[in-house]
């Protein structure tokens, strides 16, 4: 069956149904164009997500792992405040949980990749090729109909013709009989003259005579329609009509791999997408909560000894006078509570204090000794690339020297010289951290032992919050002083509980530093209260 065949007399038809064809086409184009928006914007979401912030973590795990799937609404899209920046950042991808949640956005950042080669595709394998072969199509169709509005034309100009020669033929012969009538007639007639008689006669031959040319004329014209009426109906109009259907049966096929292509493309990045969400999975299981509150235990422990039990003082019996172990074992304060402390604004005071120590003496301990070792292996580091850097200018100078034409020796005099002294610097500041270091250790050991730190062991006044509020009640008696020191820097004591001492003055230390970094001093005034431990020098 064809449509040439069957469809002989449904031009209109044809039409419709082919121009309903190529709409389909434009119609499928542009819904694959839509899809691919729809990729992009989904891979453009995708990203933002990588920008995570571990401010809010947690929080926002939840709408990170919702936008995972694409059915997800783009109006809740996490933007750029989730970005990772900073030292503390970095510490904390130590942890298991905030690594594997970057690497979940490394694979995600994978994954958007792929969605955006989907679009690309699509747009260049399905839109663009789809495009182009629509309007050859266009073309095509419009070449196809106009042939066949051709055709009829011409059928329909040879029928009007032949109704021409039909409509002369039937007035000639009409004139013929008319004019044959009338010669009879004059025959007939008594009255009329021979040459009336003859005149007639010769008007009615040649009536007849152009009759008979008209009905040759018509007889040759209807065989002429009929002939060309039946090419028509037969061969030329079939012919077109069955390239329309060749047209359209090839926009099908073509409209068909187009619908397998929309699969194909997602089919062929698969393996990568898999490959991405079992990283994600993969990454999810690597996490370890024990390992975590063990690196946390590790990173923040301050080695400091818990607080004592306080001892009942007895005032009924006096107050005993100063001894020589007084000094070693001062008596106690009540403990610094910072873990329940509340956080309050640093007073102009404090953020003139000094900055924190270069041998990291502000820190506790077991901080302190972890910031000496990570500087010893980052000097370590530059000491070892200065090494090769020194090394490799000797060589080169070695060639230089044996080869002059290659270069000048002493051009690479300064940066011998400048290198030579980079490696002085750094195996002075590597000594001096790992004497600091054995330092750390010995005097942690020692601590250990002795619940009086070093002046240089504490935290400075700064990362402490005032804790001694509630302890004016301890200043009503003044006991026996253990010792003097001499105020090294001004601190104005504002916050209650403290005093304020200047430059170069002599105080009395009534209750020695307990690890928290402050002690307890009488003014030569009277005045008593507590002041940074590192703001005094000891006398002897």
């Amino acid at each position: 069956m064809d449509w040439g065949t069957d469809l002989w007399d449904q031009y209109d038809v044809m039409d419709k149904h082919t121009q309903s064809g190529l709409d389909l086409v434009e119609r499928y184009i542009k819904f694959v164009k839509e899809r691919t928006e729809i990729e992009q914007s989904y891979a453009k979401q995708l990203r933002w997500v990588r920008h995570l912030s571990d401010s809010c973590l947690q929080f926002h795990a939840l709408g990170f792992f919702t936008l995972l799937c694409p059915c997800a609404s783009f109006d809740r899209s996490l933007t750029k405040k989730y970005a990772k920046r900073g030292s503390k950042d970095e510490q904390d991808c130590k942890f298991s949980n905030h690594g594997s949640l970057q690497e979940i956005l490394n694979e995600l950042n994978d994954y958007a990749g792929q969605r955006e080669l989907i679009a690309e595709n699509m747009m260049t394998s399905i839109c663009v090729e789809l495009t182009k072969y629509l309007q050859d199509l266009k073309h095509e169709r419009k070449s196809h109909l106009s042939d066949a509005k051709k055709a009829q034309q011409n059928l329909e100009s040879s029928f009007k013709h032949l109704e021409s020669t039909k409509k002369r033929y039937a007035k000639e012969w009409a004139e013929a009989e008319k004019a044959t009538q009338q010669a009879e007639k004059t025959e007939s007639d008594l009255n009329a003259t021979r040459l009336d008689v003859e005149k007639a006669k010769n008007h009615s031959h040649a009536r007849t005579h152009t009759a008979e040319e008209c009905r040759n004329d018509y007889a040759a014209q209807l065989q002429k329609y009929n002939k060309e009426q039946n090419y028509f109906y037969y061969s030329e109009i079939p012919q077109i009509y069955n390239k329309l259907q060749d047209m359209d049966e090839r926009r099908i096929r073509r409209l068909a791999e187009g619908y397998c292509q929309f699969s194909e493309i997602e089919k062929k990045v698969l393996p990568i997408i898999s490959k991405c969400l079992e990283g994600i999975s993969t990454a999810g299981g690597r996490i370890d909560e024990k390992k975590d509150s063990i690196l946390f235990i590790e990173q923040h422990k301050s080695g400091f000894e818990r607080p004592g039990d306080l001892e009942f003082e007895d005032y009924t019996q006096g107050i005993k006078p100063a001894t020589s172990d007084s000094s070693l074992n001062p008596p106690k304060v009540r403990a610094k509570l910072w873990p329940f402390s509340k956080k309050h604004k640093m007073s102009h005071a404090e953020k003139r204090m000094p900055p924190p120590a270069e041998d990291f003496s502000h820190l506790p301990p077991e901080q302190r000794k972890k910031r000496l070792q990570a500087k010893i292996d980052d000097i370590s580091k530059e000491l070892q690339k200065a090494q090769d850097q020194s090394e490799a200018l000797e060589k080169m100078k070695g060639v230089y020297e044996q080869n002059p034409q290659m270069g000048d020796p002493s051009s690479l005099e300064p940066q011998i010289t400048e290198t030579a002294q980079n490696l002085g610097r750094l195996r002075g500041e590597f000594t001096k951290y790992e004497t600091w270091l054995s330092e750390a250790v010995g005097g942690e050991e020692s601590s250990n032992t002795n619940n009086n730190d070093t002046q240089d062991d504490v935290e400075t006044a700064n990362q402490y919050q005032n804790i001694y509020t509630d302890f004016d009640d301890e200043f009503e008696d003044v006991g026996t002083p253990i010792g003097q020191c001499t105020a090294l820097y001004t601190f104005e004591g504002n916050s209650e509980g403290t005093i304020s001492i200047t430059d170069g003055e002599l105080l009395s230390i009534m209750d020695g530093d307990k690890g928290d970094g402050w002690m307890r001093v009488l003014k030569a005034t009277g005045e008593e209260g507590f002041i940074p431990s590192s703001y005094v020098k000891l006398e002897m």
